[in-house]
């Protein structure tokens, strides 16, 4: 404000010298502005690109160090560094760039006023050889300008700060902007009655009402997908009753179908806040669950059981307790249907199979879906079905399908040389669903080998199958 009202004052006193100079003043700060903006426009546009790819940078730093432990572990940290260092490589480039054009935005706001300077003096030195000012007049209109440098300073700097406020603002709005995403449309339509069978024509596969159903897949970005779209976190085409999921009303799909990720967020509370999913759960509800989940021992080994405060993220626990927590809070909601997507990757063998065991009573009479490559939660299922290339390629009881499945029995056995689609250190990256922002989340949640219980609890790299996002 003081540079405009600057800027003002200067241009009235020098109309009272010379309407020329005054003209020149009020025409030579706008064109001035006009040479800059060029160069403004280019540095908004390289901010926001350094800007991007430094929050992706930053946010895949604190992954890495989230699941350094892990990554040591199976053989990935030296992958990921590799990774972590090219796309450093690449924001220090991008950096360079945006310092050239803010050098030069700053150089020029130094020359710029000086030129100004330069060419209004030598007008009024032309003006005043000629005998249109005086000498007094051209020394007035020499120190008129030269308090105009600063305000025109000023204008220029502002227009920069604005540029880059701009930028910030931008993703500040983005991020007020979202939406609900209503995964196909609002729908309004009631839920179907129980029973009601859900069914997914993308890949074929049926889902019985009130069955355990176990769903093996080679690709692990198919079994995310097809965990999204039957919860309806994903536009698609299934059915659940025969009628269409996205015509029915989200709140009501939300209620009644749940998907469990082994990496969901945990809150920070005591252990029985985290466990209150529902109204009217206690602790006569909670010790069920607890016990479906092998997850007694877990408020055992707690100084105050459920009355311990657990931080956010539940960092404070190992991987298998977080785990295991985490599949305790799906039991206690209670949802019609169920969907669990990899929940015991992070647990030993002896542990996923007294899961195994215990799911099937937990969730009795109610449909549950086990996204897993695991053989142990894969035996325990009513039948399970064989997803390769998109489609359920063949269904049958766990047993059966080792005897007549060469392709599912190499896949649940994780067989030496067998193609399951993990061809190289990307494929990894992309198997265990660390491959860009927050990708570390799920898997910095097993926490290290001994939250893994050993190499036997990892169960292999398909263990991070269902590893979310």
């Amino acid at each position: 404000m003081g540079a405009v009202l600057a800027y003002a004052v200067v241009a009235v006193l020098l109309w009272s010298v010379s309407p020329f100079l005054a003209m020149f003043v009020l025409l030579g700060v706008p064109v001035i502005a006009l040479l800059v903006g060029p160069l403004l426009r280019r540095l908004e546009r390289a901010e926001q690109v350094y800007r991007r790819r430094q929050g992706a940078l930053t946010a895949r730093a604190g992954d890495i160090v989230a699941g350094l432990r892990v990554l040591a572990g199976v053989g990935g940290r030296d992958l990921f560094a590799r990774r972590y260092a090219a796309q450093s490589r690449e924001l220090l480039a991008q950096g360079y760039r945006v310092g050239a054009v803010q050098s030069w935005i700053e150089a020029l706001t130094i020359v710029i006023p000086g030129l100004f300077l330069t060419a209004v003096v030598w007008l009024a030195a032309r003006m005043a050889a000629g005998g249109d000012i005086t000498i007094g007049q051209m020394v007035a209109v020499y120190g008129y300008v030269t308090v105009l440098i600063v305000p025109v300073w000023f204008l220029l700097e502002g227009t920069h700060q604005l540029i880059r406020g701009r930028v910030a603002a931008r993703r500040i709005v983005a991020l007020l902007s979202l939406t609900p995403d209503t995964a196909g449309g609002p729908g309004g339509r009631p839920g179907p009655e129980l029973p009601a069978d859900l069914h997914d024509p993308g890949t074929g596969l049926l889902v019985p009402d009130g069955r355990l159903v176990g769903v093996a897949a080679g690709d692990p970005a198919e079994a995310i997908a097809l965990g999204d779209r039957l919860g309806r976190f994903a536009a698609s085409d299934v059915t659940w009753g025969g009628v269409p999921l996205a015509e029915i009303a989200l709140s009501e799909v939300r209620a009644r179908i749940l998907v469990a990720d082994h990496d969901s967020y945990v809150f920070g509370g005591t252990l029985r806040e985290i466990l209150r999913v529902r109204d009217g759960a206690g602790d006569a509800e909670m010790w069920p669950a607890l016990r479906a989940a092998s997850a007694e021992d877990v408020v055992d080994a707690l100084p105050d059981g459920l009355d311990t405060a657990v931080s956010a993220r539940a960092r404070t626990l190992s991987g298998g307790q977080r785990q295991r927590v985490q599949l305790a809070r799906a039991l206690l909601a209670e949802p019609e249907v169920l969907i669990l997507v990899d929940p015991t990757s992070a647990v030993d063998a002896h542990t996923e199979a007294r899961i195994a065991e215990r799911l099937r009573g937990a969730r009795a009479g109610r449909t549950t879906v086990v996204i897993s490559t695991s053989p142990l939660l894969l035996g325990c299922a009513d039948t399970v079905a064989h997803v390769r290339g998109g489609r359920v390629v063949a269904t049958g009881r766990h047993a059966d399908l080792l005897d007549r499945d060469p392709g599912y029995r190499s896949l649940v056995a994780r067989d030496a040389g067998v193609d399951t689609g993990l061809d190289g250190a990307d494929d990894l990256e992309d198997a265990a669903g660390l491959d860009g922002t927050g990708g570390l989340d799920g898997v910095g949640g097993l926490d290290g080998v001994g939250g893994l219980d050993g190499a036997a609890g990892f169960d292999g790299v398909g263990g991070l199958g269902g590893a979310r996002r």
